[in-house]
């Protein structure tokens, strides 16, 4: 590990919540045929009440059922699932905001994002019929659930709910 990402954890372990993972960026700083250092595009970050959080450390994408059930339905965390498609221009244009939303909450919640493509069964378990469909989950329990998309208020207001 170089002294730059030794800074980057550091920094990140001391201004993430405990509970929300770390992941370090793994960046290598390269130099041209010019000598001038050149940095590799960092993940985003994002910025709520002085705390400093990747975007990778609350949101990720469900490897398969066992990854599911591990860090959605096990999670002490409440987290948002969303079930969306890769061809799906709604879930394209959902998925940001929910992913800024999600961000702002300094790891009070966590979002599972789910291709329905790729993990049927776990869209046929849980009656995914349109998408995108983003599911509340909380102590294990789907405690709400929207279908398309919805405006900047009333994602606050869903996500506002989850976290009482």
């Amino acid at each position: 590990m170089s002294v730059w990402e030794d800074d980057v954890k550091d920094l990140l372990s001391h201004q993430c919540p405990s509970r929300v993972r770390v992941k370090t960026l793994g960046a290598r700083v390269s130099r041209n045929r010019d000598g001038a250092s050149s940095f590799p595009a960092a993940q985003p970050f994002y910025f709520s009440q002085g705390t400093l959080c990747t975007a990778s450390s609350v949101i990720f994408n469900v490897q398969d059922d066992e990854d599911f059930q591990e860090r959605v339905t096990n999670s002490a965390t409440p987290v948002i699932v969303d079930f969306h498609a890769e061809w799906c221009g709604p879930c394209k244009m959902l998925a940001p905001r929910l992913e800024k939303l999600v961000g702002q909450q300094n790891g009070k919640v966590v979002m599972a994002k789910v291709d329905i493509d790729d993990h049927t069964d776990l869209a046929l378990q849980y009656q995914v019929s349109a998408v995108p469909t983003v599911m509340a989950v909380k102590d294990g329990k789907v405690v709400d659930k929207f279908v398309g998309l919805k405006e900047e208020d009333q994602l606050e207001a869903f996500v506002k709910k989850l976290l009482c």
